[in-house]
C-alpha cells in the first residue's frame, strides 16, 4: 500500500507538472502577438533615427511622448484598461524606440555619416504607421488582460520574448533584442498593484 500511495504522488506530481506547463506554454503563445507588435514598432525606429538624422533634430520629443501616452490611455479606457498600466506600457515602448535610436545616431556620428536612405517624412510616413500599431497594441493588452495580472507574468512575457528571438533568429545580446526586453518591461499590470501597495 505505501508503494503504491508513492506512485499515486509521483504520477499526480507528473500530471499537475505536465498542466502548469501546458498553461505556461499557452500564455508564451497568447502574448506572441503583443510582442510582435513590440517589435514591428521597434523596427521603425531605425527609420525614425534617419529621419531626425536628416532634419538634425533631437531623439527627445517631450511634447509628442505626452501626446502619444495621452492618446494611449484614451484608447485604452474604451477596452476598460487601468489608465496607470496603459501609461506605463507605452512609456516603456517609447524609452526603448529611444534607446534604438540613440545608438544607431551615435554609430552614425562616430562614422561621420549614416548608411544611404531616402528622405524620410515623421509627421507624413512614420506618425500615421505608429498610431495604427497603436490601436492594435491597445486590443493585444485588452485580449491578455488577465495573462497580464497574473503573479507568472514576468516570466511569461520574458519568455514569450525568447521565443521571438528564437523564431527571427536573433542574438539575446543584440541592440534589437534588448530593446524588445525594454519594451515589454511594464506590460504586467500586477507590477501596478504591488506598487500602490508599497506606497499605502
Amino acid at each position: 500500500m505505501q508503494t503504491s500511495g508513492k506512485k499515486l504522488l509521483v504520477l499526480i506530481t507528473f500530471v499537475l507538472g505536465g498542466i502548469g506547463t501546458a498553461h505556461t506554454q499557452d500564455a508564451i503563445d497568447r502574448l506572441q502577438p503583443l510582442v510582435e507588435l513590440s517589435a514591428h514598432r521597434l523596427a521603425i525606429a531605425e527609420r525614425v533615427a534617419f529621419a531626425k538624422w536628416d532634419s538634425r533634430t533631437p531623439v527627445e520629443d517631450s511634447a509628442r511622448e505626452v501626446e502619444v501616452i495621452a492618446n494611449a490611455v484614451k484608447e485604452g479606457e474604451l477596452k476598460n484598461l487601468n489608465p496607470e498600466s496603459v501609461s506605463d506600457f507605452f512609456r516603456a515602448q517609447i524609452e526603448a524606440n529611444k534607446l534604438v535610436q540613440f545608438s544607431l545616431l551615435a554609430d552614425w556620428n562616430r562614422l561621420g555619416e549614416a548608411p544611404a536612405h531616402r528622405r524620410i517624412g515623421l509627421s507624413a510616413e512614420i506618425r500615421p504607421e505608429l498610431d495604427r500599431l497603436q490601436k492594435e497594441m491597445i486590443q493585444q493588452l485588452a485580449d491578455t488582460s488577465l495573462l497580464r495580472e497574473g503573479p507568472t507574468c514576468q516570466a511569461n512575457v520574458a519568455k514569450a520574448v525568447g521565443k521571438y528571438l528564437t523564431v527571427h533568429h536573433i542574438n539575446a545580446k543584440d541592440l534589437q533584442a534588448i530593446a524588445l526586453d525594454r519594451a515589454m518591461a511594464a506590460s504586467c499590470s500586477h507590477i501596478i498593484a504591488h506598487r500602490r501597495m508599497m506606497v499605502q
